[in-house]
């Protein structure tokens, strides 16, 4: 896909509601934001593609010992960062913007 294609693609997720624009980051990449509920329904390929790319990039921090799991009792899992983790996680748009705070960050 050409970058003409990428930004038509992106559109046309905007115009359905499928994604909103979230913001800027540092270097002035616009941020984008999906809703579970309505992007499942309206771009369930696009919400599957996420899925993956939050997958692979978590177990990815785990592999590389920046990010431990724990569960409760419930099987809830608990996700802790290093710091150097977190930062990686922040930056790649693995940590959902509204729960951002939730994260438990280790400084060791």
């Amino acid at each position: 896909m050409n970058d003409e294609e990428a930004l038509e693609q992106i559109q046309y997720y905007i115009e359905i509601g499928a994604i909103r624009l979230a913001g800027y980051n540092e270097e002035g990449e616009a941020i984008f934001e999906l809703n579970e509920a309505v992007t499942k329904k309206l771009a369930p390929e696009l919400w599957e593609a996420h899925m993956e790319y939050i997958d692979h990039n978590l177990i990815s921090l785990f592999e590389e010992g920046l990010m431990d799991v724990e569960y409760d009792e419930n099987l809830e899992a608990t996700m802790h960062f290093t710091k150097e983790g977190y930062k990686i996680a922040r930056y790649r748009g693995i940590i959902p913007l509204e729960d951002i705070e939730e994260f438990d960050l280790n400084e060791d």
